[in-house]
């Protein structure tokens, strides 16, 4: 019988791992990038004629007029405005951004939103593309790598990653001591910043900040953190449902080893239904990563401290948890249970109207078109109920959309169906826990430490605050004091 090339180099790699240390197979696996083996370099197409220039300023205080520099990208550096002043103890300009609508703290080359347009791009290459064609672990590859991998390149990435889902013990007996009402996605923020411990070689402040400078040691973490989040994410749902812990086979593939730990009861010959398995990697693919986000943004925040990746990690999945965040996926079918049929829907959205109500999975800070995620998400549902049955909440769903995106109140605030709305019904139906997103998103997150570690311009966050509070007041006595 013909071997093939996946199981070839799978062979390979196994005998280097045999042959050599840990670290250094890893090494052997991760490090060899030719570039005949590579994605050809897609630079970025033009998004116009260059921004450069200056902007001037006058201040209409003390007429004075400043310039400040405009870089070709559209961007001026908030420092410069420091300089506009009224008087010797005045601090300067700052920027006063809730939410941080129109602030820019980095610069960055994954990810790529046109919210007017509803176009979503990894490493420059459309979301429709890589959900039709590829595969989330190798789109994890493309996230943080920079480029597609050969097929060698594939086949021990996704070897490396295989071989790294098992969860040490100690992580494994603390999931199971966790209370059994408790919600898994806190049991994985716990169990992911645990990692931690048992991972001290991995910890700057034990071996100095220079650690993640070496790429041996970077890669070492990215294949754990993405063999193991899927290992632990499964378990911590399972202990919440009182099931016993499954561990990952070494013959499925990502999504497949999800549903096989999910739904196998450990009967090592259960297989994942293959097309069940697609629907669940193209989710992944599509949750991946989505540019500066809250979760993102947080591992970003405390990588700049210096912080080992998984404390970075727990505190990005402890972000994406907000109910208004990657929370939201839970929430959708509960709103539809709550709507319960479609001859509510008109009564339901006229209680959003007058803010009784919240329309949950419409509407995104990037987006003022439909999310291009929504989309496929859509057509995806329809496949899943076709072969697990039509959830009577999917006859809501489809009305709500109807009824929302035709009525001028939402229309007007450009409110469309996100990627929550569909995906919440699609794992409420695969008996899917809502952790996988976060799962998912661990490429990102791991894409945006990578890119941070190998930024010059990266810098501890500390933002600026307006302060509002009293300018000075002097200590008074317990007795002299009166009720305020």
């Amino acid at each position: 019988m013909e071997i093939s090339e996946r199981v070839k180099s799978r062979l390979a790699v196994l005998s280097a791992h045999l042959a050599v240390s840990d670290l250094a197979g890893l090494e052997q696996v991760l490090l060899a990038i030719e570039p005949w083996c590579t994605s050809a370099h897609m630079s970025a197409a033009p998004h116009g004629s260059s921004l450069k220039g200056n902007l001037k300023i006058l201040d209409e205080r003390t007429g004075k007029k400043y310039e400040v520099p405009v870089s070709e990208n559209g961007t001026l550096k908030a420092v410069d405005l420091k300089k506009i002043r009224i008087g010797k103890d005045d601090k300067g300009i700052k920027l006063y951004d809730p939410g941080y609508l129109n602030t820019a703290p980095v610069r960055s080359s994954i990810c790529y939103t046109d919210g007017d347009e509803g176009v979503l791009r990894y490493r420059g290459y459309p979301i429709e593309e890589l959900a039709e064609s590829s595969t989330f672990i190798e789109v994890s590859y493309l996230l943080i790598y920079g480029n597609l991998p050969c097929q060698s390149q594939l086949a021990d990435w996704e070897f490396a990653i295989s071989q790294h889902s098992a969860v040490p013990q100690g992580v494994l007996d603390m999931i199971q001591s966790m209370p059994n009402d408790a919600h898994p996605t806190g049991v994985l923020i716990t169990a992911m910043s645990a990692l931690s411990i048992f991972y001290p070689d991995a910890n700057p402040a034990l071996k100095g900040q220079d650690i993640y400078k070496s790429k041996q040691v970077r890669d070492k973490q990215i294949v754990r953190i993405l063999g193991q989040a899927a290992t632990i994410s499964v378990a911590a749902y399972l202990k919440t449902v009182g099931k016993p812990l499954v561990l990952p086979s070494s013959n499925l593939s990502y999504a497949e080893n999800l549903l096989y730990m999910l739904d196998s009861m450990g009967n090592t010959s259960y297989k994942p239904n293959q097309k069940l398995a697609r629907v669940l990697d193209i989710i992944l693919i599509l949750h991946a990563d989505h540019e500066m986000n809250c979760s993102t943004a947080a591992a970003r925040h405390l990588s700049s401290s210096g912080v080992d990746v998984y404390t970075a990690v727990s505190g990005a999945v402890g972000a994406i948890s907000g109910s208004i965040h990657g929370g939201t996926v839970e929430a959708v079918p509960k709103m539809l249970s709550e709507i319960g049929t479609v001859e509510n829907i008109p009564r339901f959205i006229e209680d959003v109207k007058n803010r009784k109500r919240k329309l949950l999975g419409f509407g995104h800070r990037v987006y003022k078109n439909y999310d291009p995620r929504g989309k496929i998400l859509k057509k995806l549902a329809d496949e899943v109920f076709s072969i697990l049955g039509r959830d009577p909440l999917v006859e809501v769903a489809v009305a709500l959309e109807k009824a929302a995106i035709s009525d001028e109140y939402f229309v007007k605030r450009k409110l469309y169906p996100n990627v929550d709305f569909y995906s919440g019904l699609i794992y409420r139906a695969m008996g899917v826990p809502t952790e996988f997103l976060a799962v998912a998103r661990m490429a990102g997150y791991l894409s945006h430490w990578c890119e941070s570690l190998d930024d010059p311009d990266t810098k501890i966050m500390r933002p600026q605050q307006v302060y509002t509070g009293v300018w000075l007041r002097h200590y008074e006595p317990v007795g002299e004091r009166t009720i305020k």
